[in-house]
C-alpha cells in the first residue's frame, strides 16, 4: 500500500487557489498546515475531540473567508493561526464548554468509584459493635437503633416512648463513653 502523496503549494499558489475556490487548495491547506494549526488549538483546548472539531471549523472558516485575506497585512499562516486561535478562545469562553467541564460524565467517574469499593466502613472489623455492646443497655439500644439500623433521633424516641431530649442526651453520653476507648 502506498501512502497518499501530500500536496504542497507555494503561498501565492495556495492563496490564488483558495480565492478561486479550487478543491486542491483545501487538500494543500490540510497537508501543509493541519499539524501546526492543531498544535495551536490543542494548547488552548486540551480535549482532543473538541480540538479536532475546532480544527475542522478553522478550515471551514478559512475556506469561506479566503477572499478577506490581505497579504499586505501579514502572511497566510499568521492569518490562519489567528483564525484557529480565535475560534479556540471563543470555544473556551462559551457557556456550553464551561458547563461541560463542570459536569463530568458519569462514565469518567465509574472506574474511580469502583476502585474505591475497598474503602468501606464495617463496624465489626474495627470493633465498634463490641464496644457499643459493652455500654449500659439504654446506651447500647439507642446507638444500635440510630447508628446501625438507621433510625433518626425522632424515630428512636417514638419507638422507645422517650422524650427527644432524653434520647439525644443518652446518645451524647454514650459517645462520650466510647471516646474513652480511643484515648
Amino acid at each position: 500500500m502506498t501512502a497518499a502523496k501530500k500536496i504542497s503549494l507555494s503561498e501565492d499558489e495556495l492563496i490564488r487557489s483558495l480565492k478561486n475556490r479550487e478543491t486542491i487548495a483545501v487538500k494543500a491547506l490540510y497537508d501543509m498546515y493541519s499539524g501546526a494549526l492543531f498544535g495551536v488549538i490543542s494548547r488552548i483546548i486540551p480535549q482532543t475531540e473538541v480540538a479536532e472539531d475546532i480544527l475542522q471549523e478553522t478550515f471551514l472558516k478559512i475556506w469561506n473567508s479566503a477572499e478577506t485575506y490581505d497579504s499586505s497585512k501579514g502572511r497566510l499562516f499568521t492569518w490562519m493561526m489567528n483564525i484557529a486561535r480565535n475560534l479556540s478562545i471563543d470555544k473556551l469562553r462559551s457557556k456550553d464548554f464551561k458547563n461541560a467541564n463542570k459536569n463530568q460524565d458519569i462514565e469518567n467517574n465509574v472506574d474511580f468509584i469502583d476502585t474505591q469499593k475497598e474503602v468501606t466502613f464495617n463496624a465489626d472489623t474495627i470493633g465498634i459493635k463490641d464496644m457499643v455492646t459493652s455500654l449500659k443497655p439504654e446506651f447500647n439500644l439507642l446507638l444500635d437503633m440510630v447508628y446501625f439500623k438507621g433510625y433518626t433521633h425522632v424515630e428512636a424516641a417514638e419507638e422507645l416512648d422517650l422524650p427527644l431530649g432524653t434520647v439525644k442526651t443518652r446518645i451524647r453520653m454514650a459517645i462520650m463513653e466510647l471516646r474513652k476507648h480511643f484515648n
